[in-house]
């Protein structure tokens, strides 16, 4: 528990609220209720172990920050979460419904392990610790399965150290949904272009042939289409994608937009994770993916 002023407002309500929600307690010395919900909601942000961040404020020497809330009566408590108030109540509340308010908004203990697991699944990968790393996704997944960022991670590094089959153990719980979830589908296709490779016996004697019927035929967009498959599956993505623009440029919408869903995909996989940069700035973009966005733009668009 903090007690806030207008000094350091900012800092501990404002910008902490953009990584931890913050719950503002509008107090005063004479309020009775004031009295008895404050020890509740301090052992209440022991007992959720960092989910949330408790501040005091007393309203009657801070009334500018208590008129900008517009405190009417107190104790008045407001949530805060990336900046903004997002929800509130007045009056001394019992355990149970200040829980039910706080479990309405707080990330949950599983997401909150997850997202831990997942940063230090990336710092690993970061320093080239790919079991270090694994081993973290796997506990990210289990922590919250429902967590498609963590999956959409995991999935992508068992294909990347070809372990295709505890790749799709992996992926089958969220298989029902990959068509309505974005980067999801972008796996699917990639397992889908290596099952294809799977039946190749000879890769070099089949892109060869390919590119004879693509020689022979620029609008052969199956052979096309096959090749830049094939390429998907070595991990040859730049290429694959050149093959996907020669039939947007050729057939925006051929055999149902699958030449900008799969490029889409592509897009997906490739993309490394954001760096980490100081509050307010933009994160710099990798620059294959922004060039290949920026020429799928230009094709699809024009």
């Amino acid at each position: 528990m903090i007690n806030v002023t207008i000094a350091n407002f900012e800092a501990e309500v404002i910008e902490a609220s953009m990584q931890t929600p913050v719950l503002v307690d509008f107090w005063a010395p004479w309020c009775g209720p004031c009295k008895v919900i404050g020890p509740l909601l301090e052992k209440l942000e022991t007992d959720y172990a960092g989910r949330f961040k408790l501040v005091k404020i007393d309203s009657d020497q801070e009334q500018q920050l208590a008129a900008a809330f517009g405190v009417r009566s107190i104790p008045t408590c407001v949530l805060l979460m990336n900046g903004q108030p997002v929800d509130g109540f007045m009056g001394a509340l019992p355990e149970g419904q200040i829980k039910a308010f706080l479990d309405k908004h707080l990330p949950s203990v599983e997401t909150l392990e997850a997202e831990e697991a997942e940063a230090e699944a990336q710092d690993a990968l970061a320093e080239g610790d790919l079991e270090g790393a694994l081993e973290k996704l796997q506990q990210a997944v289990q922590a919250a399965p429902d967590n498609d960022d963590a999956r959409f991670d995991l999935v992508k590094l068992l294909l990347e150290l070809g372990q295709d089959d505890d790749a799709k153990v992996a992926f089958a719980p969220v298989i029902a949904k990959a068509a309505g979830v974005r980067r999801l589908d972008s796996l699917q296709r990639w397992m889908a272009a290596r099952d294809a490779l799977a039946g190749v016996a000879d890769p070099d004697a089949r892109a060869a042939e390919l590119q004879a019927a693509i020689a022979a035929n620029k609008r052969d967009f199956d052979a096309r289409f096959a090749l830049a498959q094939l390429l998907m599956a070595y991990g040859q993505w730049t290429a694959a994608m050149d093959e996907l623009l020669e039939i947007l440029m050729r057939d925006k919408a051929w055999n149902e937009d699958l030449a900008r869903k799969t490029f889409i995909a592509i897009l997906d996989v490739i993309e490394p994770p954001k760096p980490k940069v100081a509050e307010g700035q933009v994160p710099p973009e990798d620059p294959t993916v922004a060039t290949y966005r920026r020429r799928l733009s230009s094709v699809v668009l024009s």
